[in-house]
């Protein structure tokens, strides 16, 4: 990259966005926004993240790969435009797909990149970080592989979480038992794996249905919320299962707060400032 300014570790950008929680009055002043790379043929983008209010302000999140889910940034109720651009593009070449997205006070929001690469798409996908019932846990499907074109989801002993979930699309948040339980993943006309998954109790998690390299489906899960709807710094790597073969099939896939990123990709970000707004693009191109 040949764009000057400061560059930040996943680590060191952990660190400096500590948990917020949403019902604090600081939330109330603006809102969440995070990024996604969940197509599965596209090759790994840098995205640009502008504030349409203060075109002088931006960010870059480079290299971001299939599976990667970035930490949420905490920013200022407005609107936004995300550009994303092939890895290692100039700053100024034209963008793969823009879209813009309205971020409210107290909102939170998760910009994706969807789809097969011939139609990929950019989706802005509402997230609710709203506490479970009292002794239980939230979680949603993303499904994003493409070897899935739809997708039966259920938890053992609770509820059946979708069904014909089609690949890109995200369920509505369910409550489903706190613990050690099994998340059974059908895609359609294949066959049931049953995943052991641990959730905690209060905590709201997004489950990410994704291609496994070599065949078959991974499951990674997304720390959304962590207790009373306080948000994590960031997309947590919870493990891998699916239905390719694997050396062990048994390997639980844990949901928990530990962690930095999904898929533990090199996430870098650049923090930016400019003397004036470059120009701004299109918006959503594809689905």
């Amino acid at each position: 990259m040949t764009r000057t300014g400061r560059v930040l570790t996943v680590a060191a950008l952990t660190a400096a966005l500590a948990g917020l929680p949403l019902s604090a009055a600081g939330a109330e002043e603006g809102g969440l926004l995070r990024l996604a790379h969940l197509s599965p043929d596209t090759p790994a983008v840098d995205v640009y993240v502008d504030s349409v209010a203060d075109p002088a302000a931006g960010q870059v999140f480079t290299a971001v790969g299939y599976g990667t889910v970035s930490e949420y940034q905490t920013v200022p109720a407005g609107t936004y435009a995300i550009s994303m651009r092939a890895a290692g593009a100039a700053p100024d070449a034209p963008p793969v797909l823009s879209t813009t997205v309205e971020v409210g006070d107290g909102t939170a929001r998760t910009v994706a990149g969807v789809g097969p690469f011939a139609e990929v798409g950019l989706e802005v996908l509402e997230d609710d970080l709203a506490p479970p019932a009292a002794g239980a846990s939230r979680l949603r499907v993303v499904a994003a592989a493409s070897t899935a074109p739809t997708l039966d989801v259920a938890v053992a002993g609770g509820p059946q979480v979708a069904d014909d979930v089609a690949f890109a699309d995200a369920t509505g948040y369910v409550d489903v038992p706190a613990g050690t339980t099994s998340l059974t993943v059908t895609p359609g006309g294949g066959q049931a794996t049953d995943l052991p998954v641990e959730t905690a109790a209060g905590s709201v998690y997004s489950v990410l249905v994704l291609d496994r390299p070599g065949g078959g489906l991974t499951v990674r899960a997304v720390l959304d919320a962590a207790g009373p709807a306080v948000v994590p710094s960031g997309g947590v790597e919870a493990g891998a299962g699916g239905t390719a073969p694997a050396e062990d099939p048994s390997l639980p896939v844990v949901l928990t707060a530990a962690g930095s990123l999904a898929a533990g990709a090199g996430l870098l970000v650049r923090t930016r400032r400019r003397a004036a707004a470059r120009p701004r693009h299109a918006a959503s191109r594809g689905r």
